[in-house]
């Protein structure tokens, strides 16, 4: 076989294999109008994202944010493995352009999600993975155990850094507490105030209510009052006119007689 042969065999061999490619399906499809392409993309940058996490939290010496970063990984991986049912169902679309062994490396490309998913590291012990048959425990070489069925000392000890970091635990748990204990006695003490407050109101409504009728006959007793009242001023007013109406012609009657008798004089 010639160098020609041998350069020309390896390029088809290579274009075959493109269609495996994870950076050239992204190239590719992720400018179009390819639902899956995008999607597809997305998930990609969140894994490699999660990736990254989980490299910063293994070279990371702070407990606490160890905790945070796995914690926030394990959300991502759970939010992941949800779309990888939106993206089998995509993936079994018919685009235009692709041909048939380009869809079925879609699929395979769908189907190696939840691997590459599960194995992000999270801080959480992976469950043994069983190829072929049942192992037995005797395989694991690295777990010793004393002859009275304790663990050996020698593989829990405990550090200062893991004691620091269960000591803050255990002060902050503890702090957590008592704010919780406080807020609860507030809650009591604004419940029972609240029933108070119900029960006095329930027995000030009768006596609002005896108030307002008292209330209203006192207004209607008031306008009855005012109505005679009236009555009364002017009855009282024309009997005054009458009276000063007499008066009035007695004095001109004995101006009258006065004037008379001194002219007759």
């Amino acid at each position: 076989m010639s160098v020609i042969d041998i350069l020309t065999r390896v390029d088809s061999i290579c274009k075959k294999y493109d269609k495996y490619d994870i950076d050239k399906q992204k190239d590719s499809n992720v400018a179009g109008d390819d639902a899956f392409a995008r999607l597809y993309s997305s998930v990609e940058s969140d894994i490699e994202s999660a990736l990254q996490k989980a490299e910063t939290a293994a070279n990371e010496k702070n407990r606490a944010s160890v905790v945070a970063i796995n914690a926030e990984i394990r959300r991502t991986k759970a939010r992941l493995l949800e779309e990888v049912p939106k993206l089998q169902r995509l993936a079994v679309r018919k685009v235009k352009g692709l041909s048939g062994e380009e869809l079925a490396a879609r699929n395979d490309l769908v189907l190696a999600l939840p691997d590459r998913i599960n194995a992000i590291p999270d801080g959480s012990a992976a469950p043994p993975k069983q190829s072929g048959g049942w192992r037995g425990s005797g395989s694991r070489t690295e777990i010793k155990f004393d002859s009275d069925g304790q663990f050996d000392n020698e593989y829990f000890q405990q550090t200062e850094e893991s004691s620091q970091f269960k000591q803050e635990y255990e002060m902050r748990k503890m702090r957590q507490d008592q704010g919780l204990e406080v807020i609860a006695e507030g809650l009591d003490t604004l419940k029972n105030m609240a029933s108070d407050m119900n029960e006095e109101l329930d027995r000030q409504v009768p006596l609002m209510d005896e108030i307002d009728t008292k209330v209203d006959r006192a207004t209607s007793d008031l306008k009855n009052t005012n109505v005679r009242l009236k009555h009364t001023v002017n009855q009282l007013r024309s009997s005054r006119n009458f009276c000063i109406d007499i008066i009035l012609l007695c004095i001109i009657l004995g101006i009258a007689a006065y004037l008379y008798n001194v002219l007759k004089k």
